[in-house]
């Protein structure tokens, strides 16, 4: 036995319906999650106890099942039920929950089969922060091409090539793949991309071949707030390379700043002042966040 399958957790995790330790938690091998990765998921980090972005988390999962004719089992308030069980009560060391469901068992069969009951998961994982030497320095990456399917804007638990796209960067010792469609950027295995040039930040459009992250509102947010330029377009190859700043976004990384592309400094190879205001503002946000859903349950 592998010693990380030896090493499983025993938290608490749901699973259709009942809280058990999560080492023994069982699917059915006909589940079309297992069969053909017929599902989705979310992630949703949680600081000081208090969901972050919640309600457009369950907006995208909302968004992923009806793309794939998946009726949501729950309701908002149920899914968050569901999570504030498993997080781990008192403290302020950042967690993450992973919301996942499948459009159930069934034979194995290519044509999706009407009126299952869907596998519904959660768990909880903790959510390590990056670390601030990290930060300071600013993240390697490489970039590669999007060999990846044209529906990217699903979350779907279909994410072999997420994986191999993410190897890519692994086997160079690097944080993250930077991917192009041709000449134009698209994302990374893991994260979005945004380039910052003269003072603006931009990234590429919300369409299908773009998962489009919950930081693409809440970066719109935070540079209106502080008077910094925004814009959604197609971003071609040459301007990731000679952006002033690069930054990559997800639930898990928040903001992070790019200091090479392909072993070429982007910029002047060091975090700029965009990141630092967008980062500063970021943890901002998570604070007030806590704060209003700390005092909503407080006046509930």
């Amino acid at each position: 036995m592998h010693p990380l399958t030896a090493a499983l957790p025993s938290t608490l995790c749901y699973l259709d319906g009942e809280y058990t330790a999560l080492k023994d938690a069982r699917i059915s091998v006909l589940d079309r999650g297992f069969i053909f990765g017929d599902g989705v998921y979310e992630v949703v980090p949680v600081y000081h106890g208090q969901p972050f972005c919640f309600e457009a988390h369950m907006a995208r999962l909302d968004r992923s099942l009806a793309e794939l004719q998946i009726a949501n089992p729950l309701t908002p308030a149920e899914w968050r039920a569901i999570a504030m069980r498993l997080v781990a009560p008192g403290g302020d060391a950042p967690q993450s929950v992973y919301f996942q469901v499948t459009r159930g068992v069934a034979p194995r069969d290519h044509a999706m089969v009407k009126g299952l009951q869907p596998t519904v998961f959660v768990m909880v994982n903790p959510l390590p922060p990056v670390a601030d030497a990290v930060r300071a320095k600013g993240v390697a990456c490489v970039s590669a091409e999007d060999f990846r399917w044209q529906k990217a804007h699903i979350k779907s638990t279909s994410l072999l090539g997420a994986v191999l796209a993410r190897q890519i960067s692994v086997e160079a010792g690097a944080a993250e793949t930077v991917m192009f469609r041709g000449e134009w950027l698209s994302e990374a295995s893991s994260s979005n991309v945004w380039i910052v040039k003269d003072g603006g930040v931009f990234g590429p459009p919300k369409d299908n071949l773009v998962l489009t992250g919950i930081r693409y509102g809440l970066i719109e947010r935070l540079c209106a707030e502080h008077g910094i330029p925004f814009a959604l377009r197609r971003i071609a190859r040459d301007e990731v390379s000679g952006a002033d700043e690069l930054l990559l976004s997800s639930a898990t990384k928040e903001v992070l700043p790019v200091s090479t592309l392909d072993g070429r400094p982007i910029g002047n190879g060091r975090p700029g002042p965009i990141y630092q205001t967008l980062y500063a503002a970021y943890q901002e946000a998570k604070q007030r966040n806590a704060q209003q859903q700390q005092q909503g349950a407080t006046t509930a």
